[in-house]
């Protein structure tokens, strides 16, 4: 807790502190300033408060402020706190304030981010303004740590103590004089009430709580007929299993960085109770503490975590193992997940990004790398338990820099990288071999462009998918990919049948209901195959999908265009376990029956057929060419997916008019498409197709093509339908092509809204108990990875 005497007290003269100014709102305004004249002048500032909390005695560990400090000398205040100097991160600044005031040096997986806090006061007869926000952290421990075990810093702490935190909070409420005041029944009464719900909670209830979660998944046993392959391929099967489960792996560390342990904790003692076991069986589902039906709401907390044992976080003491403490996570998801630092914002990317050279600003808002924090490096690395990826991290003006996959997952990506090419060698495919081949040298490489092509190319019985493609997880721009792979079958009557969507993109392109300047000349056919899914891992979590369109590389796209896979059997799983269930209870009497499979898994395919049309790069007003994602950045997954599903029906309208689908399909392609807007809406409003199916069911609603009848039951005005449809995807279209992020925003405002319809629609479905998805297990995979 640093402050001007602490400076002046010091024999050596240095150059005061600077602060980054903010605006009434936390942002920062541009300029920096001596610490003194913040506070003279009461500019608004950041800070970070450590809480150091003792599970096993429920205490917290206050630190008594030295007599020098120049705002509340000798009051018993928070673990550590200080300010945020300027140009530095709130998270290595509070690394750093708790090994310099307190001797304690712990990394980043310690710190839980519980909330902000914004301190207005003004003191010493108002010659101290202090406008601070404060970014509060808390640190679990085990027990308490020996008083012995601290070093403190004599000018900042003259003595720590622990106490109850109820004590204490009833210390604050009676404004004791001893004590630093903080407004208890205002925002920090937060600290208080987090640690009273997370060690008071009712077991049975949090049980019955998972286990209503666990019941939104249907288990479906997901197998397919291995008759079909040959011995070789058989045994290329079970080395592809073995690299799709270290897919897994770098996906749990991508979600966020104390996952993994928090996944092996989990899993560990799962059998010590009931509720350890539905922990594990959601936890299992979701790959992480945050539930994606729940608008990515947290169904664990740091209390439910790994313990650490660090013997070196503090000087030693005789008879004491060491600082044992709990691998945290923040309550709410990390937008950037583990691709970002947490504590970096959107200003300070840009900063740095625009003084990059044009190959680093595409490495840096590229698909495969990570983006750190050299400040963090230099904290790190006094760490026995650091590892160096071989980056030069020389200080720069900027504290940012990346770090390619290929380095960033390295241990990961070579043992990939070796039995993808022993699965290669072994393939009997020529474009399976070719495949496997490149992808191993792409997971090495970090260029992923060869074996992409190599993927759209492929011709095999055995199908597989793997490698870094889908950008949901990112939230803060939609930049960086994902880890998966899918493992299948190729269903070869099933594919044959499905070449006219294909063959046909070119002509679906030129008819698109958008301005023709946006219309590319140059669409290539789109190779659709049809799987039926073995094995999935890595960004798997959650709902499941039916279909990809790969891959996202707007290179590719721009130059070969894209290919598609069909999971028949996961469809058919949902049809049957969810989207006939809901037809039966939001579906009118009248127009139930026209909810059938061929028209649910046709939809499905031209969804992914338009994810390959309509705008991808595009030409910017100023004349620069751009692509869609870079412009639209976070909002572009959800526009995306409502494209794809709106102009995905346009199509099929504009494919029957032309003879080459049966018109017979009409009705029931619409009344399918209404019973499949309530199935995507439950995967909730925080997850892109569920932002994008809230989006065209309320635009329908609202042009009264969807009705609601009395008994709350919903059926298609067919008059209404089709200008509804394309009135929609011309909306999309068009700010796709612009690059028109203010559109998109002003969209996604005003229609992905939890309307009254729709809540009324999903009350019915969870009064009914209709699964939300499903939950796959592969059991004929088991039996060959055994």
């Amino acid at each position: 807790m640093e402050d001007a005497a602490a400076a002046a007290s010091s024999a050596v003269v240095v150059e005061e502190e600077r602060l980054d100014v903010l605006n009434k709102t936390g942002q920062k305004t541009g300029i920096s300033k001596p610490r003194g004249e913040v506070h003279r002048d009461g500019d608004y500032h950041r800070a970070v408060h450590v809480w150091i909390y003792s599970e096993s005695t429920q205490e917290l560990l206050l630190q008594r402020r030295a007599d020098c400090k120049d705002s509340w000398p000798g009051r018993w205040d928070i673990s550590s706190a200080g300010h945020i100097s300027a140009g530095d991160s709130s998270l290595v600044s509070a690394q750093r304030e708790l090994q310099e005031e307190l001797g304690i040096s712990l990394p980043k997986d310690a710190f839980e981010h519980i909330f902000i806090y914004l301190q207005e006061c003004v003191i010493n007869d108002g010659k101290f303004i202090n406008n601070e926000f404060n970014d509060v952290y808390l640190v679990t421990t085990v027990d308490p740590i020996p008083l012995e075990a601290f070093t403190l810093q004599e000018t900042e702490v003259s003595a720590v103590k622990y106490i109850s935190f109820e004590e204490y909070r009833s210390l604050l409420v009676k404004e004791d004089p001893d004590y630093v005041p903080y407004d208890v029944d205002e925002q920090y009464g937060q600290l208080f009430e987090i640690i009273r719900k997370r060690y008071t909670e009712n077991t049975v209830a949090r049980s019955l709580s998972l286990q209503k979660q666990l019941c939104r998944y249907a288990s479906v046993s997901l197998d397919a007929e291995l008759t079909g392959l040959s011995n070789t391929d058989s045994k290329t099967l079970g080395l592809l299993i073995k690299a799709a489960k270290l897919m897994d792996e770098i996906f749990y560390l991508q979600v966020w960085y104390s996952n993994p342990a928090l996944r092996d904790w989990l899993k560990e003692h799962a059998s010590a109770s009931e509720l350890d076991k539905l922990k594990w069986m959601y936890y299992s589902i979701n790959k992480s503490p945050w539930s994606c039906l729940d608008e990515n709401e947290a169904f664990l907390t740091t209390t439910d975590s790994a313990i650490k044992l660090l013997p070196e976080a503090t000087k030693p003491v005789s008879g004491w193992k060491g600082l044992e403490y709990k691998a945290a996570f923040p309550m709410l998801k990390p937008p950037g997940a583990n691709f970002y630092p947490p504590d970096m914002d959107k200003k300070e990317f840009k900063l740095w990004n625009d003084s990059l050279t044009e190959k680093e600003q595409n490495d840096a808002m590229g698909f495969f790398t990570v983006i750190k924090r050299h400040s963090e490096f230099s904290l790190d690395s006094s760490s026995p338990n650091h590892a160096v990826h071989g980056t030069n991290h020389l200080m720069t003006a900027h504290d940012l820099y990346s770090v390619p996959y290929s380095k960033e997952y390295n241990s990961f990506l070579r043992k990939a990288a070796e039995l993808l090419h022993e699965a290669g060698d072994l393939a009997g495919s020529p474009s399976l071999k070719r495949l496997l081949h490149s992808k191993a040298d792409a997971f090495l490489s970090n260029d992923y462009y060869e074996s992409d092509i190599a993927w759209m190319e492929l011709d095999s019985k055995l199908d597989i998918t793997i490698g870094p493609y889908e950008t949901y997880e990112d939230a803060i721009f939609g930049y960086k990919a994902t880890f998966e792979a899918f493992i299948g079958i190729r269903d070869d009557k099933a594919t044959a049948q499905l070449k006219l969507f294909g063959d046909n993109l070119q002509f679906l392109e030129q008819n698109l209901p958008m301005d023709s300047a946006y219309k590319s000349k140059n669409v290539n056919a789109a190779p659709i195959r049809v799987i039926r899914l073995l094995y999935n891992a890595g960004d798997v979590k959650g709902p499941q999908t039916v279909a990809f369109n790969l891959p996202n590389d707007e290179r590719i796209v721009k130059d070969r265009g894209t290919s598609m896979v069909m999971l028949k059997n996961v469809s058919e799983a949902k049809f049957k376990h969810i989207l006939q269930p809901i037809a039966d209870v939001c579906i009118s009497k009248e127009q139930k029956g026209l909810v059938d499979f061929e028209s649910f898994f046709t939809h499905t395919i031209c969804h992914e057929c338009c994810h390959g049309i309509g705008p991808h790069t595009i030409t910017l007003p100023d004349g620069q060419k751009s692509t869609v994602r870079k412009e639209l950045q976070e909002l572009h997954s959800a526009l995306e997916e409502a494209k794809a599903d709106i102009v995905g029906l346009w199509a099929l309208k504009f494919l029957i008019n032309q003879d080459l689908l049966p018109r017979s399909m009409v009705k029931s392609m619409y009344v399918s498409f209404l019973a499949g807007c309530f199935r995507s809406v439950r995967f909730g409003l925080e997850e892109a197709h569920g932002k994008g199916q809230a989006l065209q069911f309320n635009w329908m609603y609202e042009k009264e093509a969807f009705i609601l009848h009395p008994d709350e039951t919903f059926s298609v005005d067919f008059a209404k339908v089709e200008e509804a449809v394309e009135s929609l995807s011309r909306e999309i279209l068009t700010i796709q092509a612009k690059g028109d992020k203010e559109a998109a925003d002003l969209l996604l405002q005003k229609y992905c809204k939890m309307t009254r319809p729709l809540k009324h629609a999903l009350e019915k479905l969870e009064s009914v108990q209709v699964p939300v998805d499903i939950y796959p297990i592969f059991s004929t995979v088991n039996e060959i990875s055994e």
